[in-house]
């Protein structure tokens, strides 16, 4: 299924509507049913030893299947996460940005089902598996 909306759009948009964190993600390809983006990590995204939390590794496999959603419903701010399961495979790189690839599996009326896999940048294992639903709101609702 081909985007209706483009890398600059969805940056806009979570400028917009994500204000708070919107210099911490950045959307930087939108394909046929995927979407890579990156987490711009600092010192808030670590942990002790020196590595990125599991809440921002989460934070952003969420936001890749909500931006991936988007892309192809348009900018709906009232889709919402209905179930998450992350798996944490490697230690990731602190100090590089941490890069999610998201790929759209389905697209429903109602709901969109993601898979998401995060990949610390120049590694190639990923460091983190996430399969991801969210609930599309009714063409009523924004």
């Amino acid at each position: 299924m081909a985007p209706i909306m483009t890398a600059q759009e969805l940056n806009d948009f979570l400028d917009l509507v994500f204000e708070q964190v919107a210099d911490d993600f950045h959307v930087d390809a939108v394909g046929e049913d995927t979407i890579t983006m990156r987490l711009l990590t600092s010192d808030k995204h670590l942990r002790p030893g020196g590595t990125i939390s599991g809440p921002s590794m989460f934070g952003l496999a969420d936001v890749a299947a909500y931006v991936v959603t988007l892309a192809h419903i348009g900018p709906k701010a009232l889709a919402v996460t209905t179930n998450c399961s992350i798996d944490f495979m490697r230690k990731p790189e602190a100090g590089v940005p941490l890069i999610a690839e998201a790929r759209l599996l389905k697209l429903g009326k109602q709901l969109s089902v993601t898979d998401v896999l995060l990949f610390s940048e120049g590694m190639e294992a990923p460091v983190a598996r996430a399969s991801l639903t969210y609930a599309i709101p009714p063409k009523s609702m924004g």
